[in-house]
């Protein structure tokens, strides 16, 4: 991927600096495992994917902003029926292991240096 793709990883990863430890490592771990996944895409995959994820930075954003407003956080956006009907069947597979993961009461994630994730 081009020096753009790079860019957005990295500005991915440093917004969620500002979420809580498990969300955090929840997030970069999705982050990482998608951007890996679509390294070796084809030129029409990988600009759909980047600018997915382009989108996703720009709601985290705002959420931020918001958040600076508010004193009660919220994570995380609706998706629309129209989006969802976009997914492939293994990318609701991981929208529905992610949505699972972020909601399990007092989870707590750590990472090890393989990067193996326990609870």
């Amino acid at each position: 991927m081009a020096v753009s793709a790079r860019r957005l990883y990295r500005r991915l990863l440093q917004l969620h600096r500002a979420l809580p430890p498990a969300l955090r490592a929840l997030g970069d771990r999705y982050v990482r495992e998608e951007f890996r996944r679509h390294r070796a895409a084809r030129p029409a995959e990988a600009q759909r994917f980047l600018r997915e994820w382009q989108a996703t930075l720009i709601q985290q954003q705002i959420s931020e902003d918001k958040q600076n407003l508010k004193e009660k956080t919220v994570y995380g956006i609706q998706l629309t029926e129209e989006k969802l009907n976009d997914f492939r069947d293994e990318q609701i597979g991981q929208l529905k292991e992610l949505m699972d993961e972020a909601t399990k009461p007092n989870k707590k994630i750590t990472i090890s240096k393989d990067t193996e994730y326990k609870t």
